[in-house]
C-alpha cells in the first residue's frame, strides 16, 4: 500500500504542480486540506485498470506510466508517462467511469489526489484551473488523433522516427541535435508505437549506421541530425 502521510510544508508542493499554478495560497493551503497523499516506490502500482475510485492526482516528483494491456496477449500500450509537475485522473472525476488504464511508479514518487466532487468544485470557483483543464483535454484529443492516423497510415519505421522526434522535441533541439536521457527502454519504445522491441531495435541501429542516432551510456540517445530523420518522414 502506498504511504499516505502528508508531505511537510504540503501547500508549497502543490506549487508544483502546473496546473494549480498562479492560485493564491489560501486556495493551495486549503486544497493542501484536502489532499490525500501518496509515496510510492518504484514499481509500485497505484490504480488499476476498470478501478471504480475516481480521484484525480497531482505529481510532486517522481515519475508513473500510465499503460494499459492487450487483453488477448497481455503485451503492454503506453499511453503516457507523468512527471513531475503533471495531473492524471481526469476523466475518471469528470464522468464518473472507472479507470481506463493502470498506473505504475516508474521511480519513488510522491503524489496528491483529491476527491472527484472536490476537484469539480476547484474548477467551479477557479476559472484559470478549468481554462487549463479544456486546454488540456483539447491537447490530449490532438494527439490521440495523430497517434490514430500514424497507427493507420505508417510503417513501423516512419512511428518509431515520430516518436524519437517527439523526444527529441520534449528534450529540446539546439544546432539540429538533441540528447534524450533517461531514453526509454526497447520495450517502452515497442509499447509506445505498437511493435515489437526487436523491431524496434533493429530500426535503432539502422538510424545509428546512418549517423542520425548514437547511443551515450546506458540510457541516452543522441538524435545527431533531427532535420535528417524529420527528413525521413517526408
Amino acid at each position: 500500500m502506498p504511504d499516505t502521510s502528508p508531505p511537510q510544508r504540503s501547500s508549497l508542493a502543490l506549487r508544483r504542480v502546473r496546473l494549480l499554478q498562479g492560485l493564491d495560497p489560501d486556495c493551495l493551503a486549503e486544497l493542501a486540506q484536502q489532499c490525500r497523499w501518496h509515496r510510492l516506490e518504484a514499481r509500485q502500482t497505484l490504480v488499476t485498470e476498470a478501478a471504480r475510485a475516481n480521484d484525480v492526482f497531482f505529481v510532486l516528483s517522481g515519475r508513473v506510466r500510465i499503460a494499459s494491456y492487450d487483453a488477448v496477449r497481455g503485451r503492454e500500450v503506453t499511453l503516457q508517462d507523468c512527471g513531475m509537475g503533471a495531473h492524471f485522473g481526469t476523466l475518471a472525476a469528470l464522468d464518473g467511469a472507472p479507470r481506463a488504464a493502470d498506473v505504475v511508479a516508474l521511480e519513488p514518487t510522491l503524489l496528491a489526489s483529491l476527491e472527484a466532487a472536490q476537484f469539480v468544485a476547484l474548477l467551479h470557483r477557479e476559472p484559470l484551473v478549468a481554462q487549463r483543464i479544456v486546454r488540456f483535454l483539447t491537447a490530449a484529443v490532438r494527439q490521440l488523433a495523430g497517434r490514430v492516423v500514424e497507427l493507420s497510415t505508417l510503417a513501423v519505421q516512419s512511428r518509431l522516427h515520430s516518436e524519437l522526434l517527439r523526444l527529441a522535441q520534449e528534450a529540446g533541439v539546439r544546432d539540429n541535435a538533441a540528447h534524450i536521457a533517461p531514453a526509454p527502454l526497447h520495450a517502452e519504445l515497442a509499447s509506445r508505437i505498437g511493435t515489437s522491441r526487436e523491431q524496434v531495435t533493429r530500426e535503432l541501429s539502422a538510424l545509428v549506421r546512418r549517423g542520425l542516432l548514437r547511443r551515450e551510456g546506458r540510457r541516452a540517445l543522441v538524435v545527431a541530425d533531427v532535420a535528417g530523420l524529420q527528413a525521413l518522414l517526408l
